[in-house]
């Protein structure tokens, strides 16, 4: 009886191990049924960042033959979160993003951006011209509007500038309001939606076209000091190799001049450049000497 239960349960294991051989498996990352997904914060217009992005995309795939599928998020966090839930395997991630990320164990950076031969940029805080607004002083009271709150020269810089004027974002603006991007921002300051508001330098530039006057009415009171640029990160887990055939592939379309317009497209990118994570660390000791609490944006 016993040799007969040991024949029974041999051949249950044996149908078992059949049956998960020639059962479905996961198709190889990179392909059209199990594509790379490469997600994009919402730092300007939308639709045109997409476009651009899926083209840079496309391009990798000519060069690698792994398809990649990109999204744009709704807002910043949406991009951290998924890398971290195994949603997205690269993120176009902003700087405090990347650092969150990071921080997280989600992200690892390959490549900054360049903007006209840089990987730093500055942030301003602008102002509508009828507002009376002349001092960094002056921006208690008042309606201040800002791209996302995880954006680094939108709010993250801008809030410890003012801290150091001796304005609590927190406390002493009137409202803050969150305005879906850089562009938007410059555009609710120019319609007197927000007396005052923070973008990258100079983001009015980008609206320009359909508010001819916006550098007359929309004025800046102040500069940041620079800040490194923004990433191609890709999550930890995600396979070495692939990583390398693409960031090896983005490099090359930088370097090619006839890719320069899809580049710009994007995210106003001129060029790319590899970098490590230790490109970021005095970034993160501006933060640590302002007391920003990092862990306090992971909650």
């Amino acid at each position: 009886m016993r040799k007969q239960l040991l024949v029974v349960v041999s051949l249950v294991v044996l149908v078992a191990m059949v049956l998960t051989a020639c059962g479905p498996r996961e198709a190889e990352l990179g392909t059209e049924e199990n594509p790379i997904i490469w997600s994009f914060v919402p730092s300007q217009d939308t639709e045109e960042v997409l476009s651009g992005a899926q083209q840079v995309a496309d391009l990798v795939t000519d060069r690698t033959g792994l398809v990649i599928r990109t999204n744009i998020a709704t807002e910043y966090a949406g991009v951290i979160e998924a890398m971290c839930n195994n949603e997205a395997h690269m993120g176009a991630l902003n700087t405090f993003g990347y650092i969150l990320g990071n921080e997280r164990g989600c992200a690892d950076v390959a490549i900054a951006s360049v903007r006209y031969g840089t990987t730093f940029y500055t942030g301003q805080i602008i102002v509508g011209a009828n507002t009376g607004i002349n001092s960094l002083e002056d921006l208690a009271g008042k309606t201040f509007c800002r791209p996302d709150p995880l954006s680094t020269s939108g709010w993250i810089i801008p809030s410890i500038v003012m801290q150091a004027a001796g304005i609590n974002p927190a406390t002493d603006l009137a409202q803050v309001v969150d305005a879906g991007g850089h562009d938007s921002v410059v555009t609710a300051v120019y319609n007197g939606d927000c007396d005052a508001g923070a973008t990258f330098v100079d983001a009015r530039g980008n609206v320009e076209d359909t508010l001819t006057d916006v550098k007359d009415l929309v004025l800046v009171l102040d500069v940041s000091p620079p800040i490194p640029n923004d990433t191609i990160s890709f999550a930890t887990n995600f396979p070495p190799e692939l990583r390398e055939q693409i960031v090896n592939a983005l490099l090359a379309i930088a370097a090619d001049e006839a890719h320069l317009e899809t580049l710009r497209s994007t995210y106003s990118w001129t060029g790319l450049e590899a970098v490590d994570d230790s490109f970021y660390d005095p970034f993160r000791q501006t933060l640590d000497a302002a007391q920003v609490d990092i862990q306090g944006f992971m909650d």
